[in-house]
């Protein structure tokens, strides 16, 4: 009788699992009846009963390419240092930016941005119009002195406010994960909206980013008249090269940038010299079990180039790519946004 019983059971468990399994959506949850089987506990067939339930949640399908991931940034107002002149907003500097804004009068604006013990200052401009602009840590966590300088005459500028900020980044790749000024973009950049397009059904970083620079370099073509009367103080409006389909190192690596950054792939917009002293922008990225490679696509004074990183498969392929990749004199890296 007892063998009966526990065979009964057993098969009714069975039955109403199955039907549970066939409701299609939500987790597949058993009920079971509220008495033990007949017997009692001296025939101790089913211990601690009625058995415990178990919650299984339906998982989500990994999306890592094709869905926009745009970080955007804050000036919140919780940590800030402010005159009559500037404010600096350092709430948000363990992502890897400051965001500052200028309330004088004077219109023509500089902040410069140096971590302790780097020989590089970075100098940018910083508008008067009253609306708070981004810049990078792009030298990692330390400590870095932020400077508002307003113009007196000429190359002279005046102090209107300086602060020593300590970084201690959460993660080391966030400041080439944000939009800034030279990488400016945001959730409905036309960029952005392409980018998602090209990454849509890749299965990996490399792949987006092959997808990335076949687009651009099909779709932009290299202004060579831009080249020539270009100003200092010039940034790149990434939708603008998109949509014109031209432009310069600083626009192609600008655009590329924000498409990559847009698609969770770090992208450094680096700016420096290449061989014959050639003033010069390119990007770098970090990709997944290689680290960073610089120099990842480059122009070579007539056409862009994409490099592979993963060297050693293609060494065979292109002998000339391979010795500009061991011949680290070919690019000197002076900034990186």
């Amino acid at each position: 009788m007892l063998k009966k019983n526990i065979l009964t059971a057993a098969i009714c468990v069975a039955a109403l699992l199955l039907l549970a399994a066939c409701g299609g959506g939500g987790p597949a949850v058993a009920s079971l009846p509220a008495e033990p089987p007949p017997g009692g506990e001296d025939e101790g067939a089913l211990p601690d009963w009625p058995a415990p339930l178990i919650t299984v949640e339906d998982q989500d399908v990994p999306l890592a390419w094709g869905v926009a991931n745009i970080k955007t940034p804050e000036a919140t107002g919780k940590l800030a240092y402010d005159n009559n002149k500037a404010r600096i907003d350092a709430s948000n500097i363990s992502e890897g930016y400051v965001m500052i804004l200028y309330e004088g009068s004077v219109q023509k604006i500089k902040v410069q941005i140096t971590k302790n013990g780097s020989e590089t200052t970075y100098t940018y401009n910083l508008n008067s119009g009253g609306t708070a602009e981004v810049y990078p840590f792009t030298e990692g966590s330390g400590t870095y002195t932020v400077k508002v300088l307003e113009n007196v005459s000429g190359s002279s500028y005046a102090l209107a406010l300086s602060q020593e900020l300590s970084v201690n980044l959460t993660n080391q790749f966030l400041p080439f994960l944000y939009p800034n000024q030279y990488v400016n973009f945001n959730a409905s950049s036309q960029a952005v909206l392409q980018a998602a397009k090209l990454a849509e059904g890749a299965d990996s970083d490399l792949e987006v980013i092959k997808n990335v620079y076949e687009y651009v370099i099909s779709h932009v073509t290299y202004d060579h008249e831009k080249a020539a009367t270009v100003k200092s103080g010039y940034l790149p409006v990434v939708d603008t090269t998109l949509a014109t389909g031209k432009g310069i190192c600083f626009d192609y690596a600008a655009l590329m940038s924000a498409m990559l950054r847009s698609q969770g792939i770090p992208t450094k917009l680096t700016v420096g010299y290449v061989s014959g002293g050639v003033y010069h922008a390119w990007i770098s990225t970090y990709v997944q079990k290689v680290g960073w490679v610089n120099s990842m696509i480059y122009f070579d004074g007539i056409n862009w180039k994409l490099m592979d990183p993963t060297f050693a498969a293609n060494a065979n392929n292109s002998q000339a790519i391979n010795e500009f990749i061991g011949k680290g004199s070919n690019y000197a890296e002076k900034y990186a946004y």
